[in-house]
C-alpha cells in the first residue's frame, strides 16, 4: 500500500497525530489540526494505519486515531521517508 509520494496533506495529519501522541483523535479533529478537509484525512489516516503508523480504534460514533509509539520499530522506512518529506515541504 506503500505509495511512492508523500503530499503535504498527509505530512500535515502525521504531524498533527504524532503531535497529540498520548491522544486519541477523530478524523475530523486530526483534520482540523492539520487543516486539510475531514474526507481528507480519513484517507490518510487510513493510509497511515495501514502502514503502522497510526493506530485506530473503531468506536461509535466515529473511528479514533492515534500515533503509534513504535511506529519507527513498525515501518521505519516509511517514517524516514515522512521525516524527509516534511523537511522539504518546510513543515518542521
Amino acid at each position: 500500500m506503500e505509495t511512492n509520494e508523500i503530499s503535504i496533506h498527509q505530512a500535515r495529519l502525521f504531524i498533527a497525530a504524532r503531535g497529540a501522541s498520548e491522544e486519541w483523535l477523530t478524523a475530523n479533529q486530526l483534520a482540523e489540526k492539520a487543516r486539510v478537509a475531514p474526507r481528507t484525512a480519513r484517507q490518510h489516516a487510513k493510509r497511515l494505519v495501514d502502514l503502522g503508523i497510526l493506530d485506530m480504534a473503531e468506536v461509535f460514533p466515529g473511528h479514533r486515531y492515534k500515533f503509534n509509539e513504535i511506529a519507527e520499530k513498525r515501518n521505519k522506512a516509511y517514517m524516514l521517508r515522512l521525516e524527509r518529506a516534511i523537511e522539504a515541504l518546510g513543515l518542521n
